[in-house]
């Protein structure tokens, strides 16, 4: 199986050189050259044994596929319950916080470090790792790649604009993780990754790869868990599942998208947007107008030019089929509060803000739309990453997971920069 990029069809590469390249040389982000429809016959619960199967057409011919079921078992080693609820059992959540850093960007972070750790053994030179976060997938490279020799990692953050327990989750790590807090927002922190990319001097002077979703090593493991849900789900009530995905640089929605292409049964997927809504506005209006990202509680989402929509008009061309394919909701942080209140009474649940988002996106749905088939909030983050939003809001404690508090007795470090490339380039080559 050959890649080839969103920009370029020419411009191919391997799984494995996808991984070490993260973007295509003409700045496109890599996509599969075929789409094989799947069967798999692994149970829905079995999360190792399903990524093979889903996965193994991908990594054909490559270096890595003598690997895959070793990387597998390394990187799905933590559950993603599908939880239905609701006296009709058509509702359910799918939680995708069960990982080291309570997110779900855990799954992928962690195959693509099984990956890279494989493909580049015995290799000379350190691979420094750039990731752009708006809060949850620094945390989740900085935890999967920590220690790992060979790897130097380097996560960005918009200061100040993250949660508390997200801010320590991203500079609790030293070792190999460098932890750089960017005096701007998201997008800067995104756009110097891909200035890095494109600076020949830097590029000549230290191998540079992505962890964040641009990279495929980070976005087809993801696909794993819409399978699961969509299986379980089908094989139980003899219907299709439908998606409502927290949505920001729209990775977790792609690789539920791609899913689908692949022959998973999904019906419907809805996109759930914060206050950010360039997605949104593309879909009603069909004119792509990327912005500044503001700041909202559901901060990992605050996205104003997300990467992966590029993807997404590649797989979709013409704008009435991306229409047919999802549809997106843009939730304000009023709602997001009131969700997470309503819900909690409602079924004891507690959500995220992001994950609120989500659920508040499903409850603007047409009743009639809700009652065909069976439908899936995405939980993305567990609670306790956002009390200082969560608590007020339900009125008592959330408990943290054992994984969160271990972080709080850890120190912290970081360095600040300006959102300039000269002062990213000076970062990366200081010496180690």
């Amino acid at each position: 199986m050959l890649f080839q990029s969103t920009r370029d069809a020419q411009l191919r590469a391997t799984f494995s050189a996808t991984l070490l390249q993260g973007l295509a040389p003409d700045g496109g982000l890599y996509v599969p050259r075929a789409w094989p429809r799947l069967t798999p016959q692994a149970e829905a619960d079995d999360l190792p044994q399903l990524a093979v199967e889903v996965l193994r057409p991908f990594l054909e011919g490559d270096g890595l596929e003598g690997e895959l079921a070793a990387i597998a078992r390394e990187a799905f080693d933590f559950p993603a319950p599908l939880v239905m609820f609701g006296a009709d059992e058509r509702l359910g959540v799918l939680e995708l916080f069960h990982g080291p850093t309570a997110a779900f960007k855990d799954f992928g972070a962690r195959f693509l470090a099984a990956s890279l750790a494989r493909s580049r053994h015995g290799a000379r030179r350190a691979l420094q790792i750039l990731v752009a976060t708006s809060g949850d997938t620094g945390g989740a490279v900085a935890a999967a790649f920590h220690r790992r020799p060979g790897h130097e990692i380097a996560v960005l953050f918009p200061k100040g604009l993250v949660s508390p327990t997200q801010e320590r989750q991203l500079t609790c790590w030293g070792d190999n993780v460098h932890s750089l807090a960017v005096h701007g927002r998201f997008d800067d922190c995104q756009r110097l990754v891909k200035q890095a990319f494109a600076d020949p001097q830097l590029r000549a002077q230290v191998d540079l790869t992505s962890a964040n979703s641009i990279n495929l090593g980070r976005l087809l493991p993801q696909t794993v868990y819409y399978w699961a849900a969509s299986l379980r789900i089908v094989r139980a009530y003899r219907e299709p599942a439908s998606f409502v995905i927290p949505s920001g640089n729209l990775g977790n929605a792609t690789a539920c998208v791609w899913a689908r292409q692949l022959g998973a049964p999904i019906d419907a997927i809805v996109l759930a947007h914060n206050a950010n809504r360039t997605v949104p506005d593309y879909l009603a209006e069909g004119v792509l107008r990327e912005r500044a990202s503001i700041a909202t509680l559901s901060s990992a989402m605050d996205v104003g030019a997300p990467s992966n929509l590029e993807r997404l008009c590649s797989l979709f061309p013409e704008l009435p089929a991306l229409r047919r394919a999802l549809s997106a909701q843009s939730i304000d942080d009023a709602a997001t509060r009131a969700r997470i209140r309503s819900d909690f009474e409602r079924y004891r649940r507690i959500w995220c803000p992001h994950t609120a988002v989500a659920a508040e996106a499903y409850a603007r749905l047409e009743a009639e739309q809700r009652a065909r088939g069976r439908w899936v909030v995405v939980a993305t983050a567990h609670p306790a990453k956002f009390r200082e939003i969560v608590e007020p809001a339900i009125g008592q404690a959330v408990p943290v997971p054992p994984t969160l508090a271990r972080l709080f007795e850890r120190p912290t470090s970081m360095s600040e920069i300006e959102p300039t490339l000269s002062d990213l380039r000076r970062e990366l080559l200081q010496p180690r």
